[in-house]
């Protein structure tokens, strides 16, 4: 396995089964130093799976995991010394005060915890005398995330934090994992919150039915792609000439509106729709990273002159 051993997390041609179902199917992963890297997906599409072979919780069936130089199925318990580790659902001693939580934590770890988990609950405005089942679902989440950062881990896997949380919660919550990579820690964030993770992540890997469908820095996946949307006069005419040959990677049409996710649209495709007397409201802007998880991951019914359905993050000529 040929990887850089100054990345975090290098995943090369994993799978993972669970009976007859692949759950995983050949997945790479990359995630580099300092970076906040979204792993987005619809329920079920495997990031939970992922993640948790990524602290040594399941075996890989096949394809090779290093995650700070430590393979996970081999030695789970010094990886997860290294790593900060948060579950959807993340596990706490209804009866113990926040306070109290830091104090068990710190058995596990070295002898700066208590105080560094002192730090982060003050940051998080936490009350230390109450006890976790009069917390908040989000100050709940702040209180696992402090335990976690605590320990100073020069990872975090964070498995869908901010499921349940309220918007504003949710906001400062994204915002501290910002913060934790311009320390120069990275982070890797799976979730299916688009939009919100969006404000916050630089690379973006979006994996469907098991398999990685898109991978890149935000930006240049953004620029490497665009939003194409213009009406027809004439829903039932003959396509317009300038798309005919265009790449469209998905599409709809609502009524006589067309949108369309393009790569590498040149400028003459955009003059040559302008100047077509059968279109009108010609549009191209960047594409956002929801209209991305879109096209990557949701099957579509076509253009509206070719009918036939297009599969998830399908490329078709638009004119064959």
């Amino acid at each position: 396995m040929a990887t850089d051993p100054g990345n975090p997390v290098e995943v090369r041609g994993v799978t993972k089964r669970f009976g007859r179902k692949e759950v995983l199917c050949g997945v790479d992963l990359t995630v580099r130093p300092g970076s906040v890297h979204a792993l987005l997906g619809e329920t079920g599409a495997g990031k939970t799976t992922l993640m948790r072979l990524l602290v040594g919780f399941l075996h890989p069936d096949g394809g090779a995991i290093r995650v700070l130089g430590i393979e996970p199925a081999r030695e789970p318990f010094a990886l997860r010394r290294r790593v900060g580790y948060l579950a959807d659902a993340p596990a706490l001693y209804d009866w113990m005060t926040v306070q109290q939580v830091g104090w068990f934590c710190s058995a596990f770890h070295g002898p700066g915890y208590p105080q560094a988990f002192v730090r982060w609950a003050e940051d998080f405005h936490l009350p230390p005398a109450t006890r976790v089942r009069a917390l908040s679902k989000g100050m709940r989440a702040k209180t696992a995330l402090a335990s976690v950062l605590a320990a100073e881990p020069r990872l975090l896997l964070l498995d869908e934090p901010t499921s349940g949380l309220d918007p504003v919660v949710r906001r400062e919550f994204l915002q501290s994992m910002v913060d934790i990579a311009a320390a120069g820690r990275s982070v890797l964030i799976s979730s299916h919150q688009v939009a919100e993770v969006e404000r916050v992540a630089d690379h973006v890997t979006i994996i469907h039915d098991g398999r990685i469908v898109l991978d890149g820095p935000l930006d240049d996946l953004k620029a490497a792609h665009t939003l194409l949307s213009f009406t027809l006069h004439d829903p039932f005419a003959a396509p317009p000439p300038a798309v005919l040959d265009l790449a469209v990677r998905w599409g709809e049409c609502q009524a006589r509106s067309v949108r369309l996710l393009v790569p590498a649209l040149s400028a003459g495709v955009v003059d040559g729709l302008a100047a077509d007397p059968a279109v009108g409201d010609v549009r191209a802007v960047r594409p956002t990273l929801e209209d991305l998880y879109v096209a990557f991951t949701q099957s579509w019914g076509g253009l509206p002159w070719d009918r036939t359905p297009r599969r998830a993050g399908a490329v078709t000529g638009a004119g064959r």
